[in-house]
Order: C-alpha cells, then structure tokens, then sequence
C-alpha cells in the first residue's frame, strides 16, 4: 500500500506547535493580501465615480438652470431608497445613480439643452438619447451594473409612457422608479429655460397625483413623508405659474 505523504507543514518528526505557527502566519498574510485587494478595488471604484461625478458636474455647471440638480435629486434618492428598507449598499447606488443620471445629456446638443421654448419632435428626440448614453458611459464599469440599469430606465413611467423602453409598473428598477420621483420634484422646483418653478407645495401635490398613474405609489409616499419633514423650504423655489400643460416639460 502506498505510504501516505504527509503536508510540508506535518513533515514526520516536526514540532507540530511550530507548523502550525507557520500555518497561521501565512493565513494572516493571506488575509492581509485580501484585504489589500480589497482596498485597491475600493479605491478604484472611487476614482472611477469621482471621474464620473467631475464629468456630470462639468456639464452642469455650463448651465445656472440645472446646477445643482443632479446633487439635490442623488441625496433625495438615496433617502428615499433607506426609507424603503433598501440596505445600505444598495442605497448608496441608487444615490449614485441619482447623482449621474443625466450624465447623458453630455451627448446632447447645448442647444437643445437650453432653449427657452417647447422641444420640437426632432428636438425631443435627440433629448430622450440621453438615458441610453449615460448608461452607456457607464456600463463598461462592471461593479455599478446596478446604477446603470438606473440610469438608463429613470424616465420610465409607471403607465409605460416613458423612455427609452416603455418599461411599465414592476419591470421599471426600483432604483429608476425612485431616482424619477426625485428628479420631476426638482425640475418642478428649479427654474428652467422653457419655464419657472412651482413653489414646494405645488410641486408636492403635482407628485402626489401622479402617485400610482406615472410614477410609482410607495416611492411618492416615502418621497412625500420625507419632504414634509424638511420644514425649510430650498432657496430656489418661489411662487410659479399654474401646471396646466406640464405633463410633458417637468423633466427633460
């Protein structure tokens, strides 16, 4: 029968007590090169966000009429994503996603972006590019997959009325559905060059009605509850014109 060979570190007639010093010393060092790795990929991730968060604020600050936006609709969606029970991992995408879901508009003619009148269907359709360039811009990057579905489905409407895919109801990401509550209240509460703001509780009450129509039900809710809790009222909004035909320029 053949001998059995024993492990390098069990060689016969060796001081158990030492072998197994040696085993735990490499195991710690393996742990170490792990949590190196772990280090060096987390700040890969990092900089690869904050080249993308320079890009998307780039673009923002050409234009005084959406500056800031893309912050204000990132924190508001990640609040509302923890009030929804998402984990924190997860809600710290969704906010990402938040804060670069227009990065898109990059490929978007500056003309377009800021004229002051209604988007003729040519314009629009070069508007309705930009979640598909955004995710574009950001799908090579395997550890946001997540936040790239976000940004491309964020003008989906719970009805199906919206782009790029029609998405309705449950096919829409909850991450899309929750980063579209926050970006129509704030394009509703900022001044654009096609039209001036409402104030914060007309813009509350435009949210709420299309609560289970084009925008999903628990997410306003949890938007709504949350915004009542904020008592100051943001700086840019003032007293806005009725919504009468609204429904298709709250965001662009």
């Amino acid at each position: 029968m053949a001998a059995r060979v024993a492990p390098a570190a069990f060689q016969a007639g060796a001081d158990p007590a030492a072998a197994y010093r040696r085993l735990s010393a490499a195991y710690q060092q393996t742990l170490r090169y792990a949590e190196d790795v772990k280090r060096l990929y987390q700040q890969v991730h990092r900089s690869i966000y904050q080249s993308l968060l320079g890009l998307a604020n780039a673009l923002e600050a050409k234009d005084a009429y959406t500056r800031g936006h893309s912050e204000r609709v990132g924190a508001a969606s990640r609040r509302v994503a923890v009030a929804l029970g998402l984990q924190s991992q997860e809600a710290d995408i969704v906010g990402q996603a938040g804060l670069l879901h227009d990065i898109g508009k990059i490929g978007v003619p500056e003309a377009v972006l800021r004229k002051r009148v209604e988007l003729d269907d040519d314009e629009w359709a070069l508007m309705r590019k930009h979640p598909l360039i955004g995710a574009q811009i950001v799908s090579p990057f395997e550890f946001f997959a997540v936040g790239t579905l976000t940004i491309r489905h964020h003008h989906e409407r719970l009805d199906g009325s919206g782009y790029p895919d029609g998405l309705a109801g449950e096919a829409i990401p909850i991450g899309a559905r929750i980063v579209a509550v926050a970006d129509v209240y704030d394009a509703l509460t900022s001044d654009r060059p096609y039209r001036a703001a409402l104030d914060r509780e007309a813009a509350l009450a435009y949210v709420a009605r299309q609560a289970g129509r084009t925008l999903d039900g628990r997410v306003v809710a949890a938007f709504v509850a949350l915004a009542r809790e904020t008592l100051s009222a943001d700086p840019h909004v003032g007293a806005r014109p009725a919504l009468a035909a609204w429904h298709t320029t709250t965001s662009r």
